[in-house]
């Protein structure tokens, strides 16, 4: 990538001489930009006063519109691998039950321990990279193919936006569970799940 604005293009030494790519230079390339967004491991060398002109000019983003732009950006803050968006996963928990300390056991009996306590040890037979796809969906580990369908279709038909007259929150929520069922759907067909009922493949 080209420099940032305010920091002096320096020589590569390791790189041999070579005559500066900018036609009709014939001053010496000892300084490397990359030839596109596309091709950023293959390089140009100009001399100082071209790579500077160059790097002046460079826009990665341009010939993009927003669209593409939005994607690029969440596609790099997330190091290009699909990410859950902050806020939604699990907001029907407020807390869990290890925020309660309770070493000797006083408030083991109480509704809210004995309700927490049990649904802290059902997901605790989930693998971890599930447990916040089935909060999304609201269902307990084992899930087999028939109950994980059935809830999709529950959902789906709660937060389409012809239901709620075009609102972000719903569709929102909605992305988030299309998400979640195509993570569950594709772990069941890889022998994640106890005893599943048919192929995750099957279309909902």
């Amino acid at each position: 990538m080209p420099p940032r604005r305010g920091q002096k293009p320096e020589p590569d030494p390791e790189q041999p001489q070579r005559p500066c790519d900018a036609p009709g230079c014939a001053a010496a390339g000892e300084f490397r930009a990359p030839r596109s967004r596309s091709k950023l491991n293959e390089y140009l060398w100009f001399c100082l006063p071209h790579v500077r002109e160059y790097n002046s000019a460079w826009d990665y983003y341009k010939g993009m519109g927003p669209a593409e732009i939005e994607a690029n950006l969440r596609s790099d803050s997330g190091w290009q691998r699909p990410t859950w968006p902050l806020g939604r996963l699990g907001g029907s928990s407020r807390f869990d039950p290890e925020f309660l300390r309770d070493p000797l056991g006083i408030l083991r009996d109480t509704p809210l321990h004995a309700q927490r306590g049990r649904a802290r040890e059902e997901r605790r037979e989930a693998p971890p990279e599930l447990r916040a796809a089935l909060d999304v969906l609201g269902l307990a580990w084992p899930v087999e193919a028939p109950a994980l369908r059935a809830r999709y279709k529950e959902l789906a038909k709660q937060l389409h936006p012809d239901v709620n007259g075009g609102d972000r929150g719903a569709e929102d929520r909605l992305k988030d569970v299309n998400r979640a069922y195509s993570l569950l759907r594709q772990r069941l067909g890889s022998g994640h799940t106890a005893r599943p009922a048919e192929p995750a493949g099957a279309a909902p």
